[in-house]
């Protein structure tokens, strides 16, 4: 399908993280390539009254139904950028109005939940996809696709390590206050690059602790992944680290296969050494999109990535990667890590095969 019109869309939810979802949209409207945001709603005033002087667009609603009757049959479809508990409301709502959705992870707040709103959308209809963007940095995204083209045979062991200092509760207090943090909020994207590299995983273990003692979560955890086709991998991830030159927010990776071996190193630097013994170095920086600031840049310019393959989706009339039923086994690997760590015994996770 090519491109014929412009599609439209709407915003709900005017938080911290939406900023960069709006001002991604703007980039691919200013590009041309079809697609404009034409509503705002968010149930705090303020914050809609931002957003709404900040972008120029007048149609702002405190409620998501009031936005909805509004634009009845003239969306396209509807960014969600709400935090988990709206998900089981908003979904079904947008679902009920006929129009595509995105949705912000950590999605639905159960498997349950994630079930049944992806069996909404389904009988619907409607495409539901995952903003699920850490796949989509430009350094993470060269090594899955290194990977992928076999440059360093089948891998047999693989680490995707995330560890950090940074102070992540000042623009999101919230965080503070989770009684499950950094598996739920930052682990699921880890756990989704390791899906993203080296498939499903049939079982795994996973140890957490709390370091910062003013939050109310667990802020380090260790993982372990048996992937179904043998590859072991080790998830870590940690708010915890003090170091002179944190990597935040970038994901380091190491991977072992039968001809060579990848390794993502801090500032963006991918090493494929293959087994005479070379190493050929590329710099996988990103294309920082004029918004964008620092250290902020590889997560917003994955933001614009991400979208516009949704929006290439859309055209192609094809899924995108991070589609309901794919983040539904990148969910349950979150649910089997909090009970392997609550066990202390490996646990089989539970996977999407409705």
């Amino acid at each position: 399908m090519t491109q014929q019109r412009t599609v439209r869309g709407a915003l709900i939810g005017c938080g911290f993280f939406a900023e960069n979802q709006m001002r991604a949209w703007r980039d691919l409207h200013e590009m041309g390539k079809g697609v404009e945001i034409v509503a705002l709603c968010d149930r705090d005033p303020q914050r809609l009254a931002y957003f709404r002087d900040l972008f120029g667009i007048e149609a702002a609603y405190t409620e998501a139904e009031t936005l909805f009757a509004a634009f009845a049959g003239k969306l396209d479809f509807v960014d969600i950028a709400t935090t988990t508990p709206s998900h089981a409301t908003l979904v079904p709502l947008a679902a009920r109005h006929g129009v595509d959705i995105i949705c912000q992870k950590p999605f639905a707040g159960s498997l349950e939940n994630a079930s049944r709103l992806i069996a909404q959308c389904s009988a619907s209809g409607v495409s539901l996809g995952i903003h699920e963007n850490f796949r989509w940095q430009h350094a993470v995204r060269q090594t899955i696709e290194t990977l992928r083209s076999g440059r360093i045979g089948r891998p047999f062991f693989g680490r995707i390590s995330y560890r950090s200092g940074f102070d992540v509760y000042a623009a999101q207090p919230y965080l503070a206050r989770a009684e499950r943090f950094i598996l739920e909020d930052l682990g699921i994207h880890v756990l989704d690059i390791a899906r993203a590299l080296f498939g499903e995983v049939a079982r795994l273990s996973c140890e957490t602790t709390r370091i910062n003692a003013a939050i109310a979560g667990e802020d380090v955890a260790t993982l372990m992944l048996q992937h179904d086709d043998g590859i072991t991998s080790v998830v870590d991830c940690s708010y915890a680290t003090r170091l002179a030159d944190d990597p935040f927010p970038q994901s380091l990776i190491e991977v072992d296969g039968i001809h060579g071996s990848l390794r993502l190193r801090q500032d963006f630097v991918l090493e494929i050494h293959d087994t005479g013994g070379h190493c050929e170095v590329q710099t996988v920086r990103p294309e920082p999109p004029a918004w964008s600031e620092s250290p902020w840049v590889p997560i917003q310019a994955s933001v614009l990535a991400f979208q516009a393959d949704w929006l290439e989706a859309y055209w192609q009339n094809r899924p995108i990667e991070t589609r309901g039923e794919d983040n539904y086994n990148t969910l349950a690997l979150v649910e089997a890590a909090y009970e392997a760590a609550a066990t202390h015994q490996s646990v089989i996770p539970e996977r999407w095969n409705r």
